[in-house]
């Protein structure tokens, strides 16, 4: 049990003591550490902290009984509460046993806790004074939706105090690993937490200014996590931005979170940021973290002249900024993709960080000092830098950065070293690998394909009896698994991953029982920028397929304004939702109700064992000339997992009087993510099945070869014989030249497709399809 209680934080947090000694960094020597007060005289006492505190606490309303997310048992409840009052030194969790897997070296033996860089105290909860749930200024704090009791009650803690408590505890396990010249180069957390405490000097020497922004503008990296976390315990805003922005971009963001210090990964990132740098009136420095300067420029420095920058800077001083912070105060910001206009700041205090990433690990039962993962997707994203900072940081977990050019094939070679314990892919990095073993799967003979596909038909019985919750193991299964689910995890680098997650944007039925068939399911995630991530999980023997899993243990659902079916606006409660959208008050209160209620857009329903499904999005919803809603996405991925040389469908008809249908073919991507006219094999597989020579998306189109015409058109056949009304049925169809790409602008940086860029960018062919004359 002892996992399970510290999972949720006891009453108590764990503070810094001043202290006038230096801490080291890797490299730079900066005078010796203190050792830690022993433990046993930590034993000695009990602390009593109180279980509610003064200034920041709120009674949470009580959902209609009709939609209150009580799927949760009783049992399940008592697993993750703990007793709000009192916490002994005694229950705070020793090492594990076994080091998490580290490519290349065995780790650090012995005492976890010796030679810790700064002592703990154990303190009272402190919270900024706050008037309301929510807040648009920089320097205000909130009100945390705390419970009174059991999941939600938890001591807030700011990131400094999670940060340092699994230093205290898991110092000499590896926390960040990255490749250097092909070598595996690995920091342990007290190593971790030196160079963060460094790069906090050096934010402060740069003259960061409290509640102003630290810009970061590269790919995933150790730099990136340093220097983010580094500007929080400086009392900055650590602000990610998408390595595709445009300098035009860029600049919004910068200047909205008035950063002081902007971090970039190199020459192309920079020249990004000199052409906009004379419209950041609060930019004082820049800081490039690959790469050697190109050419020497004033207040632009290294990443090791930065890291040096602060040497004379006092603990004191930091110690001051850092036991100034509160957990009801705002420390990072996450900007929207920007789909329906600027991009908005969403505002995320340490509490929304610290207790989401304790809630959603706890709920998954991730192990202290165990878990591993690869980081890859954009950390501008919350999902990812959950994921891969906070959630680590909670669970003392080891990330691995993969290497930049992992979506253009090198994530698999990643995960093959690495093989993670929990892997978080967006729906078109499964596809990806769906459709790179399907075309393995056709080269091979025609006994190993019946192999295959007797053993997937056995997984997918498996799968959906484990969904069930029947626990029957189907005939045959051992032998399956030893003859291909085995070998297919172990060729995929997943053979230790126990949460092979998705999220992000939706996913097919296809893709979720393909994964299935080969007993690996995937778990979906949902949730918001604005809910810190997750709102619902799913996780193993805790999921059902098309449903993005069980609200958040603590939190809750309401649907709002149901509809017959029970369909309703999904509003969520709960201490992950923000703060407020910095600057925007307007838009802060469309998002938020009057009771603090969060409105996601989304629509969605429960079924009886209070699984959550989405059914579709406000802003998207089709109003065709006859009134009818029609959500796009279940015909467009009906229409894709119908076709297999589809890859992407748009749908098309607001306000028109039938719907039509943009397609993409399946094309290759090259090496800078682009994609090419050349079919992928499964497209050209498609294409010889009807006898059909053509390798590239071109000669198909160009000739509107009749066969492969036909086949789709047939297709579209199928779907529409299922369709609920002659309303939803798909009348016209057309074929684009390209496929979207996020460097085309038709999709955002997690594969979301942008449907206002699509019609924008293709709003001659969508008149053409209408009879419709161009204005």
């Amino acid at each position: 049990m002892s996992d399970q209680q510290d999972s949720v934080l006891t009453n108590g947090v764990p503070d810094i003591e001043k202290s006038s000694e230096n801490s080291s960094v890797i490299g730079i020597p900066l005078g010796e550490t203190k050792p830690l007060v022993p433990v046993a005289k930590l034993q000695q006492k009990e602390i009593y902290c109180s279980p509610l505190v003064n200034g920041g606490v709120v009674d949470h309303p009580q959902p209609n009984s009709e939609s209150e997310s009580d799927g949760e048992d009783k049992d399940s409840q008592e697993s993750v509460a703990v007793e709000p009052a009192v916490i002994t030194p005694s229950r705070i969790p020793e090492a594990p046993a076994k080091l998490p897997r580290s490519p290349g070296q065995a780790g650090p033996q012995g005492d976890p806790l010796s030679g810790a860089s700064v002592p703990l105290k154990l303190s009272d909860v402190s919270l900024a004074t706050a008037e309301q749930l929510w807040c648009t200024s920089r320097d205000q704090a909130v009100k945390l939706r705390m419970a009174e009791t059991g999941p939600g009650s938890e001591a807030p803690m700011t990131i400094h105090q999670m940060f340092l408590k699994t230093v205290n505890i898991y110092g000499d396990l590896p926390a960040v690993a990255s490749k250097k010249e092909g070598q595996w180069v690995t920091l342990t957390w007290r190593e971790y937490y030196q160079q963060c405490r460094a790069a906090a000097k050096s934010f402060l020497k740069l003259g960061l200014e409290r509640y102003h922004g630290v810009g970061i503008l590269g790919f995933n990296s150790p730099e990136w996590f340093i220097s983010d976390i580094g500007c929080i315990l400086a009392g900055g805003f650590a602000a990610g931005i998408y390595t595709t922005n445009s300098p035009e971009a860029c600049q919004y963001v910068a200047d909205n979170c008035e950063a002081n210090v902007l971090v970039v990964e190199n020459h192309k990132q920079l020249l990004k940021i000199l052409q906009i740098k004379e419209q950041l009136p609060h930019l004082k420095a820049i800081v490039q973290y690959k790469d050697e300067l190109q050419q020497k420029l004033p207040n632009l420095y290294t990443w090791a002249e930065f890291m040096k920058l602060g040497e004379e800077v006092s603990d004191e001083r930091l110690d001051a900024v850092v036991d100034s912070q509160r957990a009801n105060q705002c420390c990072t910001l996450i900007y929207t993709s920007g789909t329906t206009g600027n991009p908005k700041g969403v505002m995320l205090s340490h509490d929304n960080i610290t207790w989401t990433s304790n809630a959603v690990g706890a709920m998954t039962s991730l192990q202290h000092g165990v878990e591993c993962v690869v980081s890859y997707l954009p950390l501008s994203h919350v999902a990812a830098q959950i994921n891969d900072m906070w959630i680590c940081m909670r669970f003392a977990g080891a990330t691995y950065f993969a290497d930049p050019d992992a979506l253009k094939g090198s994530l698999g070679t990643t995960l093959k070293e690495v093989r993670p314990t929990s892997f978080l892919g967006v729906p078109r990095v499964w596809e990806k690998m769906q459709e790179k073993m399907k075309a393995i799967g056709a080269k091979s003979s025609g006994m190993k394909k019946r192999v295959a596909n007797w053993a997937k038909s056995i997984g997918l019985q498996a799968s959906y009896s484990a969904m069930n919750g029947e626990n029957l193991v189907p005939w045959g299964f051992m032998l399956a698994n030893n003859l291909v689910f085995k070998k297919v995890r172990w060729a995929l680098g997943l053979d230790r991953c126990k949460n092979c997650l998705t999220g992000a944007a939706p996913i097919t039925k296809e893709t979720l029982e393909y994964f299935m068939s080969l007993s690996l399911p995937l778990y979906e995630l949902y949730g918001m920028s604005e809910s810190t991530g997750p709102h619902t999980i799913s996780w193993e023997n805790n999921f059902k397929i098309m449903s993005c899993g069980k609200v958040v243990v603590g939190c809750q659902t309401k649907l709002d304004k149901p509809d017959e079916d029970g369909n309703g606006e999904i509003c969520f409660w709960g201490r992950h939702v923000f703060m407020g959208y910095l600057n925007e008050p307007e838009k802060t209160e469309e998002a938020l109700d009057q009771e603090g209620w969060l409105h996601s857009g989304d629509l969605g329903k429960h079924d009886k064992d209070n699984f959550l499904f989405i059914t579709g999005r406000i802003k998207e919803l089709i109003i065709t000339a006859g009134g009818e809603n029609i959500p796009p996405v279940p015909i467009e991925d009906a229409v894709k997992a119908e076709i297999a040389i589809i890859s992407n469908a748009m749908l098309l008809g607001d306000k028109m009087k039938f719907l039509s249908m943009m397609l993409t073919l399946k094309c290759i991507v090259d090496d800078n993510g682009e994609p090419t006219d050349e079919l992928t094999p499964e497209a050209v597989a498609f294409c010889h099945q009807r006898g059909i020579t053509a390798t590239k998306a071109s000669e198909i189109i160009a000739s509107k070869e009749p066969a492969i015409y036909k086949a789709i058109q047939e297709g579209i056949e199928h779907v529409n014989a299922k369709a609920t009304s002659n309303a939803q049925r798909v009348q016209k169809w057309v074929i684009l030249d390209r496929d979207f790409s996020i460097s085309g602008g038709e999709l955002g940086p997690t594969m979301k497709l942008k449907r206002g860029v699509v019609v924008k960018k293709f709003q001659e062919k969508i008149n053409k399809m209408y009879g419709m004359a161009q204005e």
